[in-house]
Order: C-alpha cells, then structure tokens, then sequence
C-alpha cells in the first residue's frame, strides 16, 4: 500500500557544495512548492506549468529571501516515482537546505524514508525489485565493473533474463495443469519429451545465473585478498604502502596485529579488498590465538594470498612458512613475497631462487614495503590475476545475495520436476514443484514479496533516494 503523503528529503550528499538538490513526490508536490517558490512573474504558478521544465526564482519565507534557485517539474506517471515529482536545485550551504527542507515540511510534506523514493517507484510499477535494487548498488559502484553491472541490472538486463524463465514456466504448468481438469479423459495435452527439454534448458540457465555470483560478488565487493605470513615480516607495512595510508599499526613488537584489517583500494578500475592478518607464529596468548585462527579462516575466503616472508630469516624457515601455507589453500593464488630485499642482498634472493620451487599457480617477487621498493611488480601480479572467468551461455551477472539464494532454490525445484518427469510422476506433483519455482523467481523481481522483505531492502538505502 503506498502512503499518499507527499515526501521530501535532500537528495545529494550531505555537506557543502557548489548545489544541493530537493526532492519532493507526491499529489501535493507542485501545491507544496507553490507556498514556497516566487518566480520573478508573479502570476507564474508551478501547478500550472507543463511537465519538464525548468523554472528559475526564489525561495521565501514570508518576505524572507531564503536563496535564489532553478525548479525542475515532473508529472505523473512520467517521472522516477511514478507521482508528481518537484526537485528545487539551490546553493549548496547546509544553512540553506535545511531553511528549504523546514519550509517544505510547514507546508505540508514529511520527511523521506531511507530509499522511499525508489520504494514508490517499484510500487507504481516503474521498475520492478531487482532494478530498485541495482539503482542502491549503482550508487554504491566504486569502480568501473561494479558500474557497468549495476547499470546493466537497472536497465533490466537481469530482470528479462528472469521474465523469460517464468513466461516458459507459465506456459509448462498451463498444460500440466489443463490435462489435470481432463484427467478423466486421460488426455496427454503437453508432449512429455518436449517438457523434458524445456525444463532441462531452464536449468541450464538458472544454474549458469547463480554461478555466476562468485563474479558478481568480486565485483561488487572487490576481490578478496589475504596477507599472511610471520610475526614481524612487514605484512602491516605492506598494507600501509598499498594502501598509501597508515591503515595498520605498524611496530618491531612481535603480535602486533591481533585481528584482521580491512580496506580496499582500487587499482585501475578493479577493487582489492586486503586482509592484514594476525601474525602466525606459536604462543600462548589467547587473544593472539585467536587471531591467528581468524588468519587462517581469511585464507579460505581469499581468491588471491600474499605470503609476506623476511628475507633475513634462515631460509629453511622461510621454506617451512611457505609449506604451512600451501597445505591451507586449495585453488587460491599464492604470490609468495621476499620482503626486505634491502636488506637481505642479493646471496639470500638468489639462495630463496633455488629453494622455493613454484606450483602452477604460484609467483615469487622480492621487495621491500618499507622503501617500497619494487611494489609495482607486485601490484602487475595482482592485475593479472584479477581475471575472474566469465560463466559461459549469459552476459548477465548476479551480485545480490537474495537473487543468488531465490535462483538457488529454484534451480533445486526445477531438478525435482526434471526427475518427476523420468520418473513418470503424476501432474499434480509436477505442478507443485513448478509453482515453486514460479515463487522463488518472482519473489527476485517482486511479484511475490511482503513488507518485511520489502522493508529490509529500502532500509539500507540513502535518504533522499
């Protein structure tokens, strides 16, 4: 049910700057700011203005000039929310849009709710839920392919994706289920083969969707990145130099780091999220224990390791370190690091040369983070590894982990209509498991969706969007 009040919030960020801009929406909207816009013909009233436009004047209180400003006009149905959309640009002091956002609330609007503006869109039908929630993520982009699929999602790229699959589905249980009202007949209206390869070829695509979430989420998220190694090797100063800010405590105390750190950086339009872990060495404090387990669990969860090493250490225990950490990862990328190559010399780069033998998915380069001598190596191999593989048969990626979770439920129920149909089972068990996958889809979209649900994802919005 949408509230017929008329809503207003600030819709740029909060601050100063050169503009600011207000958004109002709702049937009063255009009354609304009629109390309180004077253009420099008086008789000019906003009501009665045609639908984008733009109209230039003041805002007053009373005879109190608040500031001079340009009013942009949308009607319904044709503007973002679907209502009658008013946006007031003025300057940019905090002083003036609080005056205008108070006049606006005397005259009769309420403040925004977090993400109110698109919550209306959806409900009037201008997009459905997957592409309210990209215009969240699109805001939220932080590099160029994080952009490009927001965009891509708020365009409605995934949504037909979705539409197809349920228009196929509609169509399978439109049968199954007419052959249930003649069932008496035993009349045989959809050719079973032709339903087998349907239902095979929707999951297909439902399985090509959710795998491609471990894409999507890199993307949205940055690609994760674990550094590990000994107390003391430099793992925090090589954080700080990546970072280029002191992010992590940096101290010849050996235990220094005793949870995880994490930032991101972007570097050339791809977003690394990096994990300053607890050094790993044995002891008996607790706390650091503790740590050290949560180094271990980064690991799991990193596409990319970086094994700082000192190379003023004996090299068999450099050699151990190494083993200790290729026992832990699997198909992760291990970029094994001789830090303090100032001072180790060239005998002990070329004695680490001949002792460490590489994998497959293995790189060794020497640098020293405290100088930050030879980062630029380091930073190539990140590059190169930060290729995730496009899944194959869609150009669509999924990034939201309720989408994942609704294809993943409804790849499970379209498995279970592929083996009812080599299995023979009646239409009626069919139709079950079809209406299933029918809800998990529509609840991405919207078509199937309550307030809680529908609550928990404007929440996370800005205000003012």
């Amino acid at each position: 049910m949408i509230d017929q009040a008329t809503i207003c919030a600030i819709a740029t960020s909060p601050g100063v700057g050169a503009i600011a801009t207000i958004r109002l929406s709702g049937e009063e909207a255009l009354a609304i700011a009629d109390q309180v816009f004077h253009s420099p013909a008086k008789a000019k009233h906003l009501s009665e203005q045609a639908a984008n436009t733009l109209h230039v004047g003041t805002i007053r209180d009373a005879d109190e000039i608040i500031d001079e400003v340009v009013v942009a006009l949308f009607r319904a149905p044709h503007s973002f929310t679907g209502e009658d959309v008013v946006e007031i640009t003025c300057h940019g002091a905090v002083y003036i849009q609080q005056r205008i956002l108070e006049l606006l609330l005397k005259s009769g609007a309420r403040m925004a709710l977090p993400g109110e503006f698109t919550q209306r869109a959806f409900l009037n039908g201008k997009m459905d839920l997957s592409q309210a929630e990209a215009v969240a993520d699109l805001i939220a982009s932080t590099n160029r392919a994080n952009h490009k699929m927001a965009l891509k999602q708020m365009r409605g790229g995934f949504s037909n994706e979705i539409k197809k699959l349920r228009d196929q589905l509609l169509h399978f249980i439109a049968m199954v289920e007419l052959e249930l009202d003649f069932s008496e007949e035993d009349v045989e209206f959809a050719d079973r083969k032709q339903l087998v390869d349907l239902t095979e070829k929707i999951e297909r695509l439902l399985h090509q969707l959710a795998s491609s979430f471990k894409l999507g989420n890199v993307l949205k998220n940055g690609i994760p990145v674990a550094i590990v190694g000994e107390t003391n090797v430099g793992k925090s100063t090589l954080l700080n130099a990546i970072l280029n800010e002191e992010k992590a405590i940096v101290s010849d105390i050996h235990g220094t780091t005793r949870d995880v750190i994490e930032d991101v950086v972007n570097i050339e339009g791809t977003a690394f999220r990096f994990f300053d872990t607890a050094g790993i060495r044995e002891t008996v404090d607790q706390i650091e224990n503790l740590g050290i387990e949560r180094s271990y669990s980064k690991l799991e969860q990193a596409d990319i390791v970086l094994l700082v090493t000192d190379l003023s250490n004996p090299i068999d225990l450099i050699s151990q370190r190494v083993n200790l950490i290729r026992e832990r990862i699997q198909d992760q990328k291990l970029i094994i690091i001789g830090n303090k190559a100032d001072l180790g010399g060239n005998e002990k780069i070329k004695e680490m040369l001949g002792a460490i033998h590489l994998n497959d998915n293995e790189d060794l380069v020497f640098i020293s983070a405290k100088k930050q001598q030879n980062l630029d190596a380091l930073i190539e191999l990140l590059k190169e590894n930060a290729q995730v593989a496009q899944p194959e048969g869609t150009d669509v990626i999924v990034s939201n982990i309720r989408h994942y979770e609704a294809l993943t439920n409804a790849h499970q129920a379209v498995l279970r209509v592929i083996d009812g149909l080599h299995n023979g089972i009646s239409g009626d068990f069919l139709a079950q498991d079809i209406r299933e996958c029918l809800h998990f889809l529509g609840e991405i979209t919207g078509e199937i969706s309550n307030d809680e649900v529908l609550g928990h994802i404007f929440k996370n919005f800005c205000i003012g969007k």
